[in-house]
C-alpha cells in the first residue's frame, strides 16, 4: 500500500524482488513448455569449451534472456510513463532484480563414457533456487544507497558523498524509512504492538528486535495437539489428543501511544 508510494529502501526491495520473481517464473515456464511463445534457450546448441575442456550443449537450458525481456516489458511499462524521481528509482531497482536472477545461472553437466568417465559431456544452463536470488537482494537491501536526482533530471547521484556511486546491481532509494515500530496510518505502518514474537530467536522475529526495546507480555494458553502417534499395519497412523500449555509472547505498545489513546 502506502509503503510502496514512499521512495524508501523497503520500496526498493519490493520492486527488485518482484521484478526478479517475474523473470524466474517466466523463464521456468519456458523450460517446462507451458508457454507457446518460448521454449529452451535456442542459443545453447552445438559444442563449446570451459575450464574442463570441450562439451556439447544439450538438455534444456533456461531461456533467461526471454524471461528478462518479458519482465522488462511487463514490469517497467508503468514506470516508463513517468519521468520523475520515483519512476527512475523503480526502473533502476527493477533492473537490479532482473540482473540478480541472471547472476545465479549455473552450468550443469552430465558425463558420458565408459564407466561414467567424462570423455564426453552434455551441459546446460539452469537457474539456481530462487532463495539464492532472494538472499542476494536482501543483502543489497541492507546495503541500499540513498540518492538524489541530478540537476537535469536524467539520473541520480549519491546523497552522501562518502558512499560509493551505486552500480546497476545496487538498490537505490530517495527517502528515509518511517519508524516501523510505531503505528502510522499515513505511511501504512501497523507498528509492532501486539505482534507475536519469538523469545528464543536472535533474528528479526525475536522479542528484542520486534518489540523495539519496549518489552513484551507473556500469556500462558492451553491448546490441543496430536501426540503419541503410532503406525498400525497397514496402513494408518493413530494419535491421541494431548492438552499442552505454551507461552505466547506479544510486544507491548509504546507508552506514549497508550496514553494518547486514553485522552
Amino acid at each position: 500500500g502506502l509503503l510502496l508510494i514512499a521512495g524508501s529502501r523497503e520500496s526498493a526491495f519490493v520492486h527488485a524482488i518482484s521484478s526478479a520473481g517475474v523473470v524466474f517464473a517466466i523463464t521456468r515456464a519456458c523450460s517446462q513448455g507451458e508457454l507457446k511463445s518460448c521454449s529452451c534457450d535456442p542459443e545453447k546448441k552445438g559444442s563449446a569449451k570451459d575450464s574442463k575442456g570441450r562439451f556439447d550443449w544439450g538438455g534444456c537450458s533456461d531461456n533467461i534472456d526471454y524471461g528478462v525481456k518479458f519482465a522488462r516489458a511487463f514490469v517497467d511499462a508503468k514506470e516508463r510513463k513517468g519521468k520523475d524521481a520515483r519512476a527512475l528509482m523503480n526502473l533502476h531497482n527493477n533492473r537490479a532484480g532482473r540482473k540478480a536472477v541472471k547472476r545465479f545461472l549455473k552450468q550443469e553437466c552430465k558425463c558420458h563414457g565408459v564407466s561414467g568417465s567424462c570423455t564426453l559431456r552434455t551441459c546446460w544452463l539452469a537457474m539456481a533456487d530462487f532463495r539464492k536470488t532472494g538472499d542476494y537482494l536482501w543483502k543489497k537491501y541492507n546495503g541500499a544507497i540513498q540518492v538524489v536526482m541530478n540537476q537535469d533530471g536524467t539520473g541520480f547521484t549519491v546523497a552522501n558523498k562518502r558512499f560509493k556511486k551505486p552500480t546497476k546491481n545496487d538498490l537505490v532509494y530517495f527517502e528515509s524509512s518511517p519508524d516501523y515500530c510505531i503505528r502510522d496510518r499515513d505511511v501504512g505502518s501497523p507498528g509492532t504492538a501486539g505482534r507475536v514474537c519469538n523469545q528464543t530467536s536472535r533474528g528479526m522475529d525475536s522479542c528484542e528486535v520486534m518489540c523495539c526495546g519496549r518489552g513484551y507480555d507473556t500469556l500462558r494458553v492451553s491448546r490441543m495437539t496430536k501426540c503419541e502417534c503410532k503406525f498400525h499395519w497397514c496402513c494408518a497412523v493413530r494419535c491421541q489428543d494431548c492438552l499442552e500449555e505454551v507461552d505466547i509472547h506479544t510486544c507491548k505498545a509504546p507508552k506514549a501511544a497508550g496514553w494518547a489513546s486514553r485522552t
